[in-house]
């Protein structure tokens, strides 16, 4: 059985070994090792607790295995209140593919954050590109270049 809730600080341990499964196993086929080894040292326990301040981060949970299969978060977009964004979508490898990470993004979008915003933005991976693409998402501003980070920026409107 797998039910989501709202992230809790005592997931953050849980949520920061999920990222670096999912980044190791399933971002590695489109990034560097190295890349993904600096990225990932924002992506620490400590980090997701300090942005669960800011954003509504929710998890998704295989009761099965007693596991958080699932991360992802909404907030503001730079503070503004028209304008949000997704961050650190992540589903664990054994998972992808199952349609849950459709579901994650559905729960997102009838998040207050996303209710409220004219516009949506997440800045996409390369590995999830695609996905996003068929959730709606396309590219901001018609640009389908990768940025300085190594992702593409996405956007929908509401």
């Amino acid at each position: 059985m797998i039910i989501y809730r709202a992230f809790k600080n005592s997931d953050a341990q849980e949520v920061a070994n999920l990222v670096k499964e999912t980044m190791l196993t399933t971002n590695i086929k489109d990034y560097s090792k190295e890349y993904l080894e600096s990225d990932l040292k924002n992506l620490t326990a400590q980090a997701f607790v300090e942005k669960a301040k800011y954003f509504h981060c929710y998890v998704f949970i295989d009761y099965t295995v007693n596991k958080i299969i699932v991360v992802g978060s909404i907030g503001a977009y730079w503070g503004k209140k028209d304008e949000s964004s997704l961050f650190n979508i992540f589903v664990s490898p054994n998972y992808q593919g199952q349609g849950i990470g459709k579901r994650l993004i559905q729960l997102l979008e009838q998040d207050e954050y996303f209710k409220r915003a004219k516009r949506i933005e997440i800045p996409a991976s390369i590995t999830g590109l695609g996905f996003y693409q068929k959730m709606g998402y396309s590219f901001k501003n018609e640009n389908d270049t990768l940025d300085n980070e190594q992702l593409y920026r996405l956007e929908k409107f509401n």
